[in-house]
C-alpha cells in the first residue's frame, strides 16, 4: 500500500433529516454574534470572522488542492498581545458550545420524531432489541429467567478530563432546557420570545465567567461534580427507564413483566487513591457520608411531594389493614414525631403513615436508633402503599408516583452510588515489607511471597500492627471499610481494585491487611471483592495465568467462594495503550477476555469484566453498544461494568433525555449479547492468528518509535504537555509521586490529552498501519478484507482508527512539531509516514474514499468545528513559543494558553 496525500473532502452538505440541525446551528451562532458585539464590539466581532473565514479558506483550499497553507492563517493570528489572544480564543468557545448543544438537542428531536411515527423504533434502544430477540427465539418465559441476572453499574470517575468548570456546566443545562422547549411546536410567540431571553442570559453569563478555576479542584469538588449527575439528572431519570421497557415489554409481548433492578451506579471518587495524596481514609469516610446524605435529601423532599398527593380520606375510599397496622408501629417508635401529625389529617392514612417514614427517615440520616436500618425497610413502607393503592382504586390517585420513588430507592439504596476503592499493588507490598521488617520482601519471587502470605490472609496469624511496622494510612482504609460496612450496609462498597497487579500475591496481600484492618464479617471473611486490573500489555497476556493461580489457592479459593464464586478483573484501556500502542493494547484486551473466560470456565469461576475505559479512542472511549457488540462471545453475560469520565460523562447523562437514551443503549446492548451473543464463527481461530501478527508489528513500531533516545524532549517540545500540567483539572497529578518525566511514569490521560491539543492523537493510531501492511505483506491481504467486512471486532476497531484520523490535522501537528527544533527533522518525518500509511489501509479496507464516509453524521459534526479549532491551534503554538522564551511564568500568557487548551478540547470534544 503506498502512502499518499490525504484525499479531498466533499463539501459541507446536510441530510435531509439534519435540516433543522442546520437552522438551529445559524441561529445560535447568529446568538453568539450578537452577544460578542455587545459584550466586546461589533469590530472584535468582525476580527472573529476574518478569522473564521480565513480557516474555512484555509480548509476548502486543502479540500480543491489536497492540501493548503497554514500561512495566511498564522500570519493573521501572530503577535497577539496574550490579553486580546486570550479574548479572541474565548470568542469560538460559545459556538463550540452551541454546536455541541445544537447536536444534544438534535438527538432529542430525533427520538421524539421515532416515537410520535410509531413503527420501526430507534435503533439501538430496547425496544429494537426486544424485537431483535423475539426475532431469534426468545420467549418471555427464557426473558423472565434472564432479567434478574442483568446487572449493568456505570462508575464515575474523577479523572482530569473534565474542561469544563461546573459552574458553566450549570449555565449549560440552562441553555438546554430553552432548546428543548423550543421542539414544541405549540408555543406561543412570546413563549419563544422567553426561551430565546433565557438562552441568551445563560450565554451572556457563561462568557462573563472563567473557563477554569485559578484553584485545583478538592477531592469534595470532584465529588459534588458526580453527584450533580447522580442526583440532578439520573434520580429522575432512573423510574424512566424502567417504564419505558416495561412499555416496551408489554408491546413486544404482550405482557406486564415484573422488572428487577437492573441498573445501579459506582464512583471512584473518594476512593481513588492510586497516586492522588488526597485520598485516604478520610475521603472514604467523607464521600460515604456526603453520598448518604445526598440521597436521602432527595428521598425526603419526594416524600413531602407524595403527602401532598397522597391526601385519600379513609371516609371515603379503603386502605389495606397493615396500613394502619404500621401507622400503630411508628407511633410507638416515633412518638414524638406521631405527636405532631396534625388532628385535621386523621383521616388521612396515606398522609399519617408519609409523616411517620420521613421522620424515619430523618433518624436514618442523624444515626438515630429509631431510623431505617437498611434501604428495604424503607422499600419495604413503600410497597405496602402501592399494594394498598392497587387494592383500592388507587392506581390512578398516586400508584404511578410511589412507584417512581420505589424504584430510585431500589437504584440509589440509602448510599447513592458504590464507592470503589483503588491503589497501586507496590504500595501494598511496602506495607507488608515494613510490618514483616523484611527489606528484600520485594526482591522475593511472586511464588515465594504468596507463600509467605497465606498465614496472615486466611488469619491464621495477624500481621504485626502498624505501630509494629505497616502503613498506619492503609490499615486507616481498610478500617475506614469496616466502618462503612457497618454504617452504610454493604451495598455501598464496590471493589477494592488494584493497579498493577501482577500475580497472586499482589492479591493475596490485600487480604492480609484487610484483615489487619478489621475488614472481616461474622464468619471470619473479608466481605471485599477484590479486582486485580491488568492495565500492561504485558499483564493482560498473563491475566489467565494469574486467575489459574488465584483459583489454586486454598485460602483465595475460600475468599472466592464467600464472594458467591464471582470474580471481578478490571481491564486497564489507558496504560496498556501508552504501553503497546492502541492495536496491541485493544487486541490485548480482546484475546485476554477471551482467555479469561476460557481459564474461568475450566476453573467453575464466574467472572465480572470491568472496563476501565476513559474518553478517547486511544483510552478505550467510543460507544458502548459497539463495544459490546466488539466483546467476545460469553464476555458479557448479563454483567456491564464500565468506567465513565470526564467530558464523557456530561455528553452521555448532562440532559436527562440523553442519559434516558445512553442507559437504553446500555441495557439493550447487554440484553442481545447476553441472550443471543453470536454465534460461534469458524474463521476466528485464522483472525486471531492474524491480529496477533497485526499487533505485534504494530507495537513494535510504536515502541520503537516512543522509546527513541531524545523522543520524551520532543514530546514536551511538540506538544502542550508542560501547560497541561499547570492547569487546575483535578485533584491527582499528571504522573506518580516522586517519579521523573518517564513515559512509563507520566498517567495515561495527559499523555493522550497533549496529542490531542497537538491535533496528532498519535496514541491513537500509530503503528497500525505498520501491522496491517505487515500482515499484508505475509499473504493476509484477503485476510484483513474478509475480518474488515464480517468481525465486529475488527470493523469496530478500524471505524475507531478512522475517528481518531479525522479529528487530527497533520499540517496543525507539523506546526507543534517544530517547535522542537531539530527533533522536528527526526521525528516527524516518521510520524507522517505512519500517518499516510495508517489511512490509506483504512481507507481501503472501508472501502472509502473519506475516512469518515460511512458515518457522514459524525463526519458533519467534525467539520462544523473545524473552522473554530484551527485558529485556536495556531494560536496555542504561537503561545506557547512565547511562554517558553519568557520562562513559563504564571502570567498572562499561561492564562491565555489555558483557554486555548480548554477551546481546543470544547472543538475535537475530547481530553483525554
Amino acid at each position: 500500500m503506498n502512502a499518499s496525500r490525504p484525499s479531498a473532502e466533499r463539501p459541507l452538505e446536510f441530510a435531509a433529516v439534519d435540516i433543522p440541525l442546520r437552522e438551529d446551528v445559524r441561529r445560535l451562532g447568529a446568538w453568539v454574534g450578537d452577544m460578542l458585539a455587545e459584550q466586546a464590539s461589533p469590530e472584535f466581532l468582525a476580527e472573529v470572522e476574518r478569522v473564521r473565514t480565513t480557516a474555512i479558506a484555509r480548509r476548502e483550499q486543502a479540500r480543491r488542492q489536497n492540501g493548503g497553507s497554514m500561512a495566511s492563517l498564522a500570519g493573521l493570528l501572530a503577535g497577539l498581545s496574550p490579553r486580546h489572544a486570550e479574548q479572541l480564543i474565548r470568542a469560538f468557545g460559545p459556538y463550540f458550545q452551541v454546536v455541541n448543544l445544537a447536536e444534544r438537542v438534535h438527538r432529542i428531536r430525533r427520538r421524539r420524531d421515532y416515537q410520535r411515527r410509531g413503527g420501526a423504533p430507534q435503533p439501538e434502544g430496547v425496544h429494537e432489541s426486544l424485537l431483535k430477540l423475539k426475532a431469534q427465539g426468545v420467549g418471555l418465559d427464557e426473558l423472565r429467567a434472564w432479567l434478574p441476572r442483568i446487572d449493568i453499574e456505570p462508575v464515575f470517575t474523577a479523572h482530569p478530563t473534565e474542561a469544563v468548570r461546573r459552574a458553566l456546566l450549570t449555565k449549560e443545562q440552562l441553555m438546554a432546557a430553552s432548546l428543548i422547549n423550543g421542539l414544541d411546536d405549540h408555543l406561543t410567540p412570546h413563549e419563544k420570545e422567553v426561551d430565546a431571553a433565557r438562552f441568551r442570559m445563560a450565554l451572556t453569563t457563561a462568557w462573563q465567567t472563567a473557563d477554569s478555576s485559578p484553584v485545583r479542584p478538592g477531592v469534595e469538588d470532584e465529588r459534588e461534580h458526580v453527584g450533580f449527575y447522580l442526583t440532578e439528572v439520573l434520580y429522575r431519570v432512573m423510574p424512566v427507564f424502567y417504564e419505558t421497557l416495561e412499555a416496551a415489554l408489554r408491546e413486544v409481548y404482550g405482557e406486564t413483566v415484573e422488572l428487577p433492578r437492573l441498573l445501579r451506579f459506582g464512583t471512584w471518587v473518594g476512593g481513588d487513591m492510586d497516586g492522588n495524596p488526597n485520598v485516604d481514609a478520610d475521603t472514604i469516610r467523607e464521600t460515604l457520608l456526603a453520598q448518604r446524605r445526598a440521597i436521602l435529601r432527595k428521598y425526603l423532599k419526594e416524600m413531602d411531594e407524595l403527602a401532598t398527593l397522597l391526601s385519600q380520606s379513609d371516609t371515603i375510599v379503603d386502605v389495606a389493614p397493615e396500613v394502619r397496622r404500621r401507622i400503630d408501629e411508628y407511633r410507638a417508635l416515633v412518638p414524638q414525631s406521631a405527636s405532631l401529625s396534625r388532628p385535621r389529617h386523621a383521616d388521612m392514612p396515606y398522609r399519617l403513615l408519609n409523616d411517620l417514614m420521613r421522620a424515619r427517615l430523618r433518624g436514618t440520616r442523624d444515626g438515630a436508633a429509631h431510623g431505617y436500618a437498611a434501604p428495604d425497610e424503607f422499600a419495604a413502607d413503600i410497597e405496602l402503599i402501592l399494594r394498598s393503592l392497587e387494592a383500592n382504586r388507587g392506581v390512578h390517585a398516586g400508584w404511578f408516583s410511589v412507584r417512581r420513588l420505589l424504584w430510585r430507592v431500589r437504584t440509589f439504596g440509602f448510599h447513592l452510588a458504590r464507592l470503589d476503592v483503588r491503589q497501586e499493588s507496590s504500595v501494598h507490598a511496602r506495607a507488608v515489607a515494613t510490618a514483616l521488617g523484611d527489606g528484600g520482601w520485594e526482591d522475593r519471587d511472586a511464588v515465594e511471597r504468596a507463600a509467605l502470605l497465606a498465614d496472615y490472609a486466611s488469619g491464621a496469624k495477624a500481621l504485626p500492627p502498624s505501630d509494629a511496622g505497616g502503613n498506619p494510612k492503609l490499615d486507616a482504609v481498610f478500617a475506614a471499610l469496616a466502618e462503612a460496612r457497618r454504617i452504610h450496609g454493604g451495598d455501598a462498597l464496590g471493589a477494592y481494585i488494584i493497579s498493577m497487579a501482577h500475580n497472586r500475591a499482589d492479591v493475596l496481600t490485600v487480604l492480609a491487611l484487610a484483615r489487619r484492618g478489621g475488614l472481616v464479617d461474622g464468619d471470619g471473611h473479608v466481605p471485599l471483592d477484590i479486582a486485580p486490573l491488568f492495565e500492561t500489555v504485558d499483564d493482560l497476556r498473563h491475566g489467565p495465568d494469574v486467575l489459574r493461580d488465584l483459583a489454586a489457592d486454598p485460602v483465595y479459593r475460600a475468599h472466592l467462594a464467600a464472594r458467591g464464586g464471582v470474580q471481578m478483573v478490571m481491564l486497564g484501556y489507558s496504560d496498556s495503550g501508552k504501553d503497546g500502542g492502541i492495536a496491541a493494547s485493544r487486541w490485548g484486551l480482546q484475546r485476554g477476555q477471551v482467555e479469561l473466560l476460557e481459564a474461568a470456565n475450566e476453573l467453575g469461576i464466574k467472572l465480572t469484566f470491568f472496563h476501565g475505559r476513559g474518553g478517547s479512542i486511544s483510552r478505550g472511549g467510543g460507544k458502548t453498544t459497539r463495544a459490546v457488540d466488539a466483546s467476545p462471545r460469553g464476555s458479557v453475560d448479563g454483567r456491564l461494568r464500565v468506567t465513565e469520565q470526564g467530558e464523557v460523562i456530561h455528553r452521555k447523562y448532562g440532559i436527562r433525555a440523553l442519559a434516558l437514551r445512553s442507559l437504553e443503549q446500555a441495557a439493550g446492548a447487554v440484553l442481545l449479547a447476553s441472550l443471543r451473543p453470536r454465534p460461534p464463527e469458524p474463521r476466528e481461530a485464522r483472525w486471531r492468528e492474524a491480529m496477533n501478527k497485526v499487533a505485534m508489528e504494530s507495537s513494535r513500531v510504536y515502541r520503537e518509535f516512543v522509546a527513541a533516545p531524545r523522543f520524551m524532549d520532543y514530546f514536551r517540545s511538540a506538544t502542550p504537555i508542560d501547560v497541561i500540567e499547570r492547569m487546575t483539572l483535578g485533584s491527582r497529578p499528571s504522573r506518580r509521586l516522586g517519579q521523573d518525566a518517564a513515559l512509563s511514569n507520566l498517567r495515561a490521560i495527559p499523555w493522550v490529552f497533549a496529542w490531542s491539543q497537538a491535533r496528532a492523537a498519535i496514541p491513537g493510531w500509530y503503528g497500525v498501519g505498520s501491522g496491517l501492511q505487515a500482515l499484508a505483506d505475509a499473504g493476509g491481504e484477503d485476510a484483513l478484507r474478509e475480518m474488515a467486512r464480517d468481525w465486529p471486532f475488527f470493523r469496530i476497531f478500524l471505524d475507531d482508527i478512522a475517528m481518531v484520523l479525522a479529528k487530527g490535522d497533520m499540517d496543525i501537528a507539523a506546526m507543534f512539531s517544530r517547535m522542537a527544533g531539530p527533533l522536528h527533522d527526526e521525528f516527524f518525518p516518521r510520524i507522517e509516514r505512519e500517518h499516510a500509511l495508517t489511512r490509506e489501509w483504512v481507507l481501503a479496507l472501508n472501502g472509502s474514499d473519506t475516512l469518515l464516509q460511512h458515518d457522514q453524521r459524525l463526519e458533519l459534526s467534525i467539520r462544523l468545528r473545524n473552522p473554530y479549532v484551527d485558529p485556536i491551534s495556531v494560536m496555542q503554538v504561537d503561545l506557547l513559543k512565547r511562554w517558553r522564551d519568557a520562562g513559563r511564568e504564571d502570567d498572562q500568557l499561561l492564562r491565555a494558553l489555558v483557554a486555548s487548551v480548554n477551546g481546543v478540547s470544547q472543538g475535537v470534544q475530547n481530553t483525554g
